[in-house]
């Protein structure tokens, strides 16, 4: 990856972020910490791998996202509005009564293609739309993300088996893998690991990289793209809350709330950041 396209994906990742922010603390509510760690999956994503348009978000050859974990809607919402999908000053509405920006990430809104809510459920969905794609020669690719503490659902294996079995190769399906859930540390609550071997054992390519590594998560998706007979799986080591250090690394920013005095804090780091890619 040339200089330049790293340094414009860094500095989009952390204005998703700091967009994200702004959109939780103008609401009272959501989660900052999952939204945090995958905010350089979100960049590579939709300004660099995607097939998609704004313009035109149905169209019936785009690529399409399943974030499974979908709690994680801030930094859906800021992604797609600063793709163009939708005015980001429409992002002031979130989780208002009458705003279709729902805490959970739903399909009515602009570039959004599946409804996330119950976790568990996003791979099997992901599943489904790749293998229509591939019977159908549409030529698309279908993306999932799934949080590290989701995968201790069933569901998940249950889809992973037939990916592999049916050698979907046009799903490639990222594990945000930053070790914490709602009430702790996964090695503390119910260890998933191996995740690799795991997937593995289910006929499945695997790639692990820094998932804070935008030309990591970008040459995965690309070494992704030459399977031929399976699906890949991108494990994304992770902090939670990377990119504010009050954020990182502590089960308290799953949903909870900074204080003021946090909040700007974390709002200067940003600052700071974004200052120092746009140079």
């Amino acid at each position: 990856m040339l200089t330049e396209e790293k340094r414009k994906l860094e500095l989009e990742a952390a204005n998703i972020r700091k967009t994200a922010l702004e959109t939780i603390h103008t609401a009272g509510s959501g989660h900052i910490g999952g939204s945090f760690s995958m905010a350089e999956i979100m960049a590579v994503l939709y300004f660099k791998a995607m097939n998609i348009d704004p313009k035109d978000p149905e169209k019936a050859d785009r690529d399409r996202l399943v974030l499974s974990k979908g709690h994680c809607s801030p930094v859906m919402y800021a992604t797609l509005a600063r793709r163009g999908f939708f005015p980001i000053d429409h992002l002031k509405t979130f989780r208002k009564i009458d705003s279709d920006l729902s805490g959970h990430v739903e399909i009515h809104v602009p570039g959004v293609d599946m409804s996330g809510g119950s976790l568990g459920q996003g791979l099997s969905v992901a599943v489904g739309m790749a293998m229509y794609a591939k019977s159908n020669n549409v030529g698309n690719y279908v993306y999932a993300i799934m949080g590290d503490g989701e995968i201790q659902e069933g569901q998940i294996w249950e889809a992973a088996m037939s990916a592999g079995f049916f050698k979907v190769n046009n799903l490639i399906a990222f594990v945000d893998n930053n070790k914490i859930q709602l009430d702790g540390r996964l090695s503390e609550i119910m260890d998933p690991n191996p995740i690799d071997e795991k997937f593995r054992a289910f006929n499945w390519n695997v790639i692990s990289v820094n998932g804070q590594d935008v030309e990591e998560i970008a040459d995965a998706i690309d070494e992704a793209r030459k399977s031929q007979d399976k699906p890949t799986m991108i494990l994304a080591h992770t902090t939670k809350g990377a990119g504010v250090s009050v954020f990182e690394d502590t089960p308290r920013f799953h949903g909870g709330q900074p204080t003021p005095e946090e909040y700007e804090l974390a709002i200067k780091e940003l600052n700071d950041r974004i200052a120092s890619l746009e140079v």
